[in-house]
């Protein structure tokens, strides 16, 4: 019974993530701000809470009966090995990506209205990732896989920077703009990863640990972020730049 219950969330964690990871491109490389872009975009973020929380109710099976969960490991690996990659790592992947999701919602949301996106989700969500990324680190170490405390970085990193938007003194005005951006193409990484990395398992199992299965994901998330935030820069400074211009003009024929 808990074999056909665990067979069952991994369909619906494998739908709801191929749909986020097809529907991630739209508002990526589409025009931004128009119907297809929110309509996506809208449909990614709710396909990214459904895979993270499956994910996460699949680390807590895992957590508690290892090898029943997955049975296809049984000989492979012990007992440890499956619960931290499957257990602790997915445990603390799924709520990232929930964060992720959930964070760069509220931030097109709301825009500049940074006190809007403290409501107790988000807030909670901030330091629950930090939490999970750190057990993820002190496990990875137990176990002897450098992979869980390199990748717990991320989590500690994400909850803390988001923290640190939503409470810090001043905003530039489209610093709103490239938090969205950033949490979620984050969330299209961590989807991407679970395909990459968490999928292998099931094919080649010794791919698992493989450091180019995390890093291409990561990688080229954090590519994508970048580009995005300097072409953010760019019409930042056009519109400074149109606005100023025409002062310069007005102040040049007064002093005709």
């Amino acid at each position: 019974m808990l074999l056909h219950f665990f067979d069952v969330l991994i369909a619906v964690h494998i739908a709801t993530g191929s749909l986020g990871a097809i529907a991630f491109w739209v508002p990526v490389l589409g025009r931004k701000g128009g119907v297809n872009h929110r309509r996506w975009g809208r449909i990614f973020t709710i396909a990214m809470l459904c895979t993270g929380s499956f994910a996460v109710c699949m680390s807590l099976f895992t957590l508690a009966a290892p090898f029943e969960t997955h049975p296809h490991l049984v000989g492979r690996f012990d007992a440890v090995f499956i619960r931290a990659i499957f257990g602790w790592l997915m445990l603390h992947m799924g709520i990232l990506t929930v964060n992720l999701a959930w964070y760069g919602w509220q931030c097109v949301r709301h825009g500049r209205r940074r006190e809007l996106g403290r409501e107790w989700r988000n807030i909670t969500l901030q330091p629950l990732v930090v939490l999970a990324a750190m057990n993820c680190a002190v496990q990875g170490w137990l176990a002897g896989l450098p992979l869980l405390y390199g990748l717990a970085i991320v989590g500690i990193a994400t909850g803390l920077t988001n923290l640190w938007f939503l409470y810090k003194p001043t905003a530039g005005p489209q610093d709103w703009l490239k938090e969205h951006v950033k949490a979620l193409v984050g969330a299209g990484i961590s989807v991407y990863t679970a395909f990459m990395a968490f999928g292998s398992v099931r094919i080649l199992p010794e791919l698992a640990l493989n450091p180019v299965m995390w890093a291409v994901p990561l990688s080229t998330g954090i590519g994508i972020i970048l580009w995005h935030w300097r072409k953010i820069d760019r019409q930042v400074q056009a519109r400074r730049s149109q606005t100023v211009a025409p002062r310069t003009k007005v102040a040049a024929s007064g002093t005709s």
